[in-house]
């Protein structure tokens, strides 16, 4: 990019600006107890080849985010910004471009077109521009909230980042039309919860759950399934920290990585390295789905409260465990190889408090569908009070992480708490979830559950693209909601979840025969499925199946590890009755927004080393 050179002065004047920046961002970033080794803690890769890199931290005091971002390879400009689902239209945008003399760097919005247009109000603040070793390092803040309606909300859950590359000068920026241009997207938590991070115990040691050597397929999605083993004889053990170990080179092409034990009724299991959709692989690695550990691309290290750890090992613990590493390579590279995996930190001093993992949320089953060309269609699994009461232990128990989980069709998740009709709590929600980005999340706040408690995991669908109707079920093209939450101490209850009661549905078939001339097959034989396949979709059928959804008793799961309910009368239960309902989350102004510029600021690049 040519722009002019700074004079002395000007250089001495942004040294000591940027001086000043660095230990405001310190200041923020030492708000936490334990200090990060960098002020910008929080790194990922933007684009597959590593030529844009995104920094980042949080001040939850100022309610901003400052952000540094590498460009490697600079050109004429970039974009980079955020958008509901990761497209370039109708997307919140900072661009620095040129037009051969000077260099701009300004607050941008894209429309429904893709045509980019100067905000009228300048919510990205430029605190410095600086030509590094590496690169051009930009760095720069945004509030959470603007109330600018051209402006994202950042907010908790998942954050769609997308850029662009300039590729030449350019007369105005209103001469960009983003499908012209090289983009792509990056999903991320940017805003991490700010908590204190546990001391290790003096014996922690560590184990290294790798795929030794994979060469990774040239194609854009791979699941890759390697089953490893623990030693012979290994006692029980308490597993106090995780964290990702991605192979120099792969950051980018590394998109997420779980680590599964598999059934202890099981001896043993075959041995496997390969995609998980591959022929080859033996049919009881699918009895390998207890999640031990689980990272996404951004997230750090996870930590086990002090008083927990999660057990492993001994007695009535399989040996056998599954890593699956998701490799996400849209350019479809050949010829990388990769050895990334998770380490685990693991104490034999067990601590005073089993951690426990309870799947919330939706039955896999059938009987919950969402009709074809909906937007926003809600189901919602219900964690009885009759469960929580019969199940978990008096004092209650604690929740202090969260793992979001649907198939392709969920855009928003959310698990509330309620007690005593009332909705008292939100445990987790992420209004931009994405199928592609799952981590376990900490909760910025543990959440205590007492017995009579209700949890109610509520998942929002858009099938827009689909014909028939989605089906709950295993299967990628049906759906799942669930939220496995992470707590303490461990109880019996494993599994608390939903779904309407079968016989109701079946009224709502005999109803859609009765009001519509296509026959609706009602007969024994049909499976839900092939019921739900028959149905003539129109604004009547949609409206009563949601409308069943909302009142039809329910069949409730309320099972023990052993995949057995509790004793107890669980079919045609009452759906919760909940009178008062928390309030949706409304955006929150920032108080220096009316200090924005009113335009974009010319940007003078100084020569430093970082």
């Amino acid at each position: 990019m040519q722009v002019p050179s700074p004079s002395t002065r000007e250089a001495a004047s942004m040294y000591g600006t940027a001086v000043a920046v660095f230990l405001v961002i310190l200041v923020a970033a030492l708000q936490g107890s334990a200090p990060p080794k960098s002020p910008f803690p929080y790194r990922i890769p933007l684009d597959p080849e590593g030529t844009l890199e995104l920094s980042w931290n949080v001040s939850y005091a100022q309610e901003t985010v400052y952000f540094q971002l590498l460009v490697r390879e600079l050109k004429a400009g970039v974009l980079f910004g955020m958008s509901d689902r990761g497209e370039m239209e109708n997307a919140d945008l900072v661009v620095l471009w040129t037009d051969g003399d000077s260099a701009y760097f300004g607050d941008a919005w894209s429309d429904q077109k893709g045509q980019v247009h100067l905000d009228s109000q300048q919510d990205y603040q430029l605190l410095r521009a600086q030509r590094t070793p590496e690169g051009l390092s930009l760095l720069f803040k945004r509030p959470f909230g603007t109330c600018d309606p051209e402006d994202y909300v950042i907010e908790d859950g998942t954050v769609h980042l997308v850029y662009g590359i300039l590729e030449e000068p350019l007369r105005a920026l209103e001469t960009i039309n983003t499908s012209g241009l090289q983009t792509g997207l990056q999903r991320v938590q940017l805003l991490k919860p700010n908590i204190s991070i546990p001391a290790l115990p003096a014996d922690v040691r560590t184990m290294e759950i790798r795929a030794p050597d994979v060469l990774i397929p040239g194609q854009v999605t791979t699941y890759w399934c390697h089953i490893t083993e623990l030693p012979e004889g290994f006692s029980r053990h308490h597993i106090v920290m995780y964290e990702p170990i991605v192979t120099e080179g792969n950051e980018a092409l590394v998109h997420h990585m779980e680590v599964f034990q598999c059934a202890a009724e099981f001896q043993s299991f075959p041995q496997f390295s390969g995609p998980c959709d591959s022929k080859m692989k033996p049919e009881r690695l699918n009895y390998c789905r207890h999640v031990l550990a689980a990272w996404a691309l951004g997230a750090k290290a996870f930590y086990y409260p002090e008083e927990a750890g999660l057990a492993f090992g001994g007695p009535g613990s399989s040996r056998f465990l599954r890593l699956e590493v998701h490799y996400h390579n849209p350019l479809k590279i050949k010829g990388r190889r990769d050895s990334s995996g998770i380490r685990l930190y693991y104490t034999a001093t067990l601590r005073r408090f089993d951690a426990g993992i309870l799947e919330l949320g939706l039955v896999y089953t059938p009987v919950m569908a969402v009709p074809p060309q909906e937007t926003a269609f809600v189901l919602s699994g219900y964690c009885t009070d009759k469960c929580t009461q019969l199940a978990l232990p008096p004092s209650g128990i604690h929740i202090f992480a969260s793992q979001l989980h649907t198939h392709l069709a969920g855009r928003k998740v959310v698990t509330v708490l309620a007690r005593d009709g009332c909705e008292m709590e939100v445990v987790n929600r992420d209004d931009h979830y994405s199928p592609h980005f799952q981590e376990i999340r900490m909760l910025k706040k543990v959440v205590s559950v007492h017995p009579g408690d209700v949890l109610i995991t509520s998942c929002t669908y858009n099938t827009e693209d689909r014909k028939l109707a989605t089906v709950g079920g295993f299967g990628i093209l049906e759906e799942m909601c669930v939220n496995y939450v992470h707590y303490y101490p461990r109880s019996q209850l494993e599994l608390c979840k939903s779904a309407v009661d079968p016989g109701f549905l079946q009224k709502f078939f005999h109803l859609v025969n009765r009001f519509n001339s296509e026959e609706v097959c009602t007969c024994p034989q049909a499976s839900v499925p092939e019921q739900f396949a028959s149905v003539p979709w129109n604004s009547f059928s949609r409206q009563v199946l949601r409308a069943l959804y909302g009142f039809a008793p329910i069949s409730v799961h309320c099972n023990k590890s052993s995949a057995v309910r509790f004793q107890g009368e669980w079919d045609r239960q009452p759906l919760p009755e909940i009178i008062s309902k928390l309030e949706e989350p409304s955006p929150h102004c920032a108080a220096s927004r009316r200090q924005s510029p009113a335009g974009p600021t010319v940007v003078s690049i100084g020569e430093g080393e970082g």
